[in-house]
């Protein structure tokens, strides 16, 4: 084990850490946009289209770009999905649109969508173009518990209607994981605050920032005072590991650390170890690892409790994190926290394996892994506190809300989108499509 917990800021240059923490995908030039939009077959069945959450027309958006046509493909595309240029960084595309395109062969390879979608969309929120309109005004209010994907997009598409929102979000910034819960290579240049900004360019949506259910506001008081209500809210909670001494210093949350990343403004300012172990295998556990390391970790480990086909980050995010210098280790769980005068000094692990009944069970072989900092990314869960609070209960389902396929909940005129419902794929694309589904589900309630 390490003798001193070896904990610092200014590991690297502030040049060097803005190298390293660039653009992951640079954007397209408009000859290279060209060339890969007349890549396009332009299916008549579009299995890309399908294969997108929110169901953009990417055929569609492409051929606009092709004829030169920006502002229409990026209206193609927003009119789906309102968060469509974040979308275009963050969405797992490899395993959605263009696993699906018809390209996609040992021989070839997809058209690039995603580029192609921010391609389009880009100008659009840098130079605030508003491509939507307001309807005239129902009189009617809508309130939205939470200013993250799910919630943004239910507003933007309710005054749209010509309905009043007010977002209810106890941050002082709205966006959501999109704001503090996204690696800063992914999102750079406050383009997660611009695409807030143009979402509420449409006019009609009040914020309250700063207002949190269960705290500052109860779920009755919104059902009493609004004509709907939206619970896009999230998962505030993140999965303990269940050990001893899990409380002890050096062992860190990685969505806090990450929340912290994206809201300093000097990045070498944040203290880094210099050995890190990262337990877990989703987009956060990736996300940490690849950070710590752009911010001058000498060594970087994720370790996981399956196989590597069985994390939830994909493939591709995988070999990303291998390539920026990080260790990959499967098949084992953490048994104990090693520590010495209050501070991890590392942690003990068991090999495991897939036992008869499916589940993941110990070989009995252990071995230790050094560590100053060890993340925990093992997943997120919902607080219900909050709607468990009042007498008008909201039915869960796996520590989640229950919606149907309108996102109605068990109580009458409440709706609920994001990662806090049950079933849903803890992605911003389909975060956005339950705000959207949600918001029509609501307009046709307040029409009858």
């Amino acid at each position: 084990m390490t003798d001193k917990a070896d904990i610092r800021a200014g590991r690297l240059s502030d040049e060097k850490i803005a190298s390293n923490l660039a653009d992951m995908h640079p954007p397209l030039t408009p000859s290279e946009a060209i060339i890969d939009a007349d890549r396009c077959y332009f299916c008549y069945d579009a299995p890309c289209t399908t294969a997108c959450p929110t169901g953009i027309d990417i055929p569609g958006f492409i051929q606009k770009i092709r004829s030169g046509n920006l502002k229409g493909s990026a209206h193609t595309i927003l009119s789906e999905n309102i968060m469509g240029g974040m979308c275009a960084r963050v969405c797992p595309t490899e395993v959605l649109c263009e696993e699906a395109c018809v390209r996609n062969t040992h021989e070839d390879r997809p058209v690039r969508i995603g580029l192609l979608q921010r391609y389009a969309t880009d100008p659009v929120f840098a130079e605030q173009t508003q491509l939507f309109e307001r309807a005239p005004s129902t009189g009617r209010k809508v309130a939205i518990v939470g200013g993250g994907p799910a919630g943004l997009s239910c507003a933007h598409r309710l005054a749209v209607l010509g309905h009043s929102a007010t977002v209810f979000e106890p941050m002082q910034k709205l966006g959501g994981l999109n704001e503090y819960g996204i690696a800063a290579y992914k999102t750079v240049n406050d383009f997660a605050a611009r695409e807030v900004e143009y979402i509420l360019g449409i006019g009609g949506i009040e914020v309250r920032a700063g207002v949190g259910l269960g705290k500052d506001v109860s779920l009755a008081e919104l059902r009493k005072g609004y004509d709907a209500v939206f619970l896009g809210f999230g998962l505030a909670g993140v999965n303990a590991l269940g050990l001893e001494n899990e409380m002890i210093e050096g062992v860190v949350n990685a969505v806090d650390y990450i929340a912290a990343l994206r809201q300093a403004p000097d990045k070498a300012s944040l203290p880094v170890g210099r050995r890190v172990i990262v337990i877990g295998g989703g987009m956060t556990a990736i996300d940490i690892a690849v950070q710590s390391k752009a911010l001058g970790a000498e060594e970087v480990t994720m370790v996981y409790r399956r196989g590597e086909e069985h994390m939830n980050a994909s493939r591709y995010e995988q070999e990303f994190a291998q390539t920026r210098g990080v260790a990959l280790r499967t098949w084992a769980m953490p048994r104990r926290l090693l520590f010495s005068d209050g501070h991890v000094r590392g942690v003990e692990f068991e090999t495991t394996r897939t036992g008869e009944d499916g589940k993941v069970e110990g070989t009995g072989q252990i071995w230790t892994l050094d560590a100053d900092v060890v993340f925990k990314a093992i997943g997120q869960k919902m607080l219900t506190n909050p709607l468990t609070q009042s007498a008008e209960i909201v039915e869960l389902k796996d520590g989640r809300i229950l919606c149907d396929e309108e996102r109605r909940t068990s109580l009458p005129g409440v709706w609920a989108g994001g990662d806090c419902v049950f079933g849903g794929e803890d992605l911003t694309v389909s975060a956005v499509q339950d705000g959207k589904l949600a918001a029509l589900s609501i307009d046709r309630f307040l029409r009858k």
